[in-house]
């Protein structure tokens, strides 16, 4: 099929193209439209269901030596499913999904899609309670899924049902007359809520984005995104599952007919099991690729991508650098890298999406410049849950789809290569001034990776006059990342100080740790 069509009209057209020259206003359209697909199913259920009645008696899920089937894990959700029903479980709803890593938990996220709702996953043990209790409130829960050996950690406001799946059992019942009449098919829409995802925030305070199925089957049953995931590809499980990569993983298996590979301590172990890989670059960057040689697929996105980390794992493996915040569902631009690629790019907009690179006016740059890039078509996610003021000023109308489209902004920086690739730049609000100057510490970092036997490199601001950058590991050679930089980067970027560490500090989602770097920034200072 051809590109998305750009549907506005020709008034709308030259308000904002019209002041770029027509070959720019040419590539503005052919560059920032990824390729028309049909996905095969528009609900994620409905995709594991033809995989259940397809391949029952394939693996779905293994867990610490355990594992269920296709057909096992359809039955057991099925019955979970019919008891949200009774539980008044509808359409639009939100089920909590608290709990840690392991086959309960796909029953428990099978079992609320097929009862209509979204569910919200928390990993009881990593989120606190205060936490647990923000989520529940902001997402208006009225039942929570868990373990039973997880129940006592969770706050229950405003007499929350508490189900533990792990403890329902007999036989299916009345389940299949109750699912005939409210469950799969039954009122549920491409465009309702598939999970709740809550991001950090800029604040502080988590912000619940709602994906939908449509969403989430746009990126997960089309190429690239489908990762080539099939019957007898097995994928690794080992991202925190309220990180939204996790559903790439997750849901990626699941709706392809693959294995789930659900790690347990030993994130290697997991890996070293499996086809395919997704995972930040500061989770890759702790695996060994000699070490995991049966790995044919890896996808790395959450935050930049070293060049040599990419080019390592691009030598033996087909590789794709990726970018997209939790709003435009898991990732909206992809690319294949290889290592005797001129630069590592974020690639172009993934099937049915749009990318635009804007100026402060929200009018497209020309190619080669760098804007903010603003994300369009079924990536776009419902906004964010109870906060009509922060969608309204993230979200905005689409003016080059037009119709009732949305487009999203990212607040990453990019601009377009000669031959139409993205060129990831950081993000608007990780700039920062030194000295009057304003400078982009991905910048910094990306030099000090270039540098041999630097695998990582973070660069924050200390103070109003200097930056401090943490490299991997702790044999790099300070005085020459300092020289490294000064030779392509204006002075006021030079990192006054450069710290070696064994390893970065990592967030509960597998990012570098920002948070903990300044603290060592001050112990730096002192």
């Amino acid at each position: 099929m051809g590109p998305l069509p750009l549907t506005h009209p020709d008034d709308t057209r030259t308000s904002w193209l019209g002041h770029l020259p027509p070959r720019d206003q040419h590539l503005f359209e052919e560059y920032g439209q990824g390729p028309a697909v049909v996905p095969p199913h528009l609900l994620v259920h409905e995709a594991f269901a033809y995989w259940a009645t397809a391949t029952p008696h394939t693996v779905a899920a293994e867990h610490l030596g355990r594992s269920i089937t296709y057909g096992e894990l359809d039955r057991r959700s099925d019955r979970l499913a019919a008891r949200l029903v009774r539980e008044g479980v509808r359409p639009g709803d939100r089920v909590g999904l608290f709990l840690r890593r392991s086959i309960p938990m796909l029953v428990g996220l099978l079992a609320t899609l097929k009862a209509g709702a979204a569910y919200v996953p928390q990993d009881v043990r990593l989120a606190p309670t205060s936490q647990l209790r923000q989520v529940i409130q902001a997402a208006g829960t009225r039942v929570i899924l868990t373990r039973a050996r997880d129940a006592d950690r969770i706050p229950r406001p405003g007499g929350q049902t508490l189900i533990a799946i792990d403890e329902l059992s007999g036989p299916p019942g009345t389940d299949a007359l109750t699912l005939s009449r409210y469950g799969p098919g039954r009122g549920v829409r491409p465009d309702d809520g598939c999970y709740v995802l809550f991001t950090s925030g800029t604040t502080g305070t988590p912000n619940g984005v709602t994906v939908t199925h449509r969403n989430v089957c746009n990126i997960l049953l089309t190429e690239p995104g489908r990762l080539g995931i099939g019957p007898g590809q097995r994928v690794a499980q080992i991202l925190n599952i309220a990180f939204d990569m996790a559903a790439w993983e997750i849901l990626g298996a699941l709706t392809g007919g693959g294995t789930l590979v659900i790690r347990g301590k030993d994130i290697t172990e997991a890996v070293r099991r499996s086809d395919v890989v997704i995972a930040t670059p500061t989770v890759l960057s702790g695996i060994d690729p000699a070490s995991c040689p049966r790995v044919r697929t890896v996808a790395v996105a959450g935050e930049p991508c070293p060049r040599p980390l990419a080019d390592l794992w691009a030598r033996t493996r087909v590789f794709y650098n990726c970018c997209g915040p939790t709003e435009t569902t898991i990732v909206n631009t992809m690319r294949r890298h290889t290592p005797d690629a001129a630069l590592l790019t974020i690639g172009r907009p993934t099937p049915n999406n749009t990318v635009y690179v804007l100026d402060e006016h929200q009018r497209p740059v020309p190619i080669g410049q760098s804007g903010e890039m603003w994300a369009g078509g079924d990536c776009v996610s419902a906004g964010y849950l109870g906060n009509p003021a922060l969608t309204a000023e993230r979200y905005a109308p689409d003016p080059f789809l037009g119709g009732d489209r949305l487009m999203f902004r990212t607040r990453d920086l990019g601009r377009w290569t000669p031959g139409g690739e993205l060129v990831h730049l950081g993000r608007t609000d990780d700039q920062v001034k030194i000295r009057g100057f304003r400078v982009e510490p991905d910048a910094v970092s990306a030099v000090l990776e270039s540098l041999p036997g630097c695998t990582r490199a973070v660069t924050l601001k200390r103070d109003p006059r200097s930056l401090v950058s943490f490299v991997c590991p702790q044999d790099v050679d300070t005085a020459a990342a300092r020289e490294a930089v000064a030779a392509v980067l204006p002075y006021y970027c030079v990192p006054d100080a450069v710290v070696p560490l064994a390893a970065l500090p990592e967030t509960d989602r597998g990012k570098a740790d920002k948070a903990a770097l300044l603290r060592l920034t001050e112990e730096v200072a002192r």
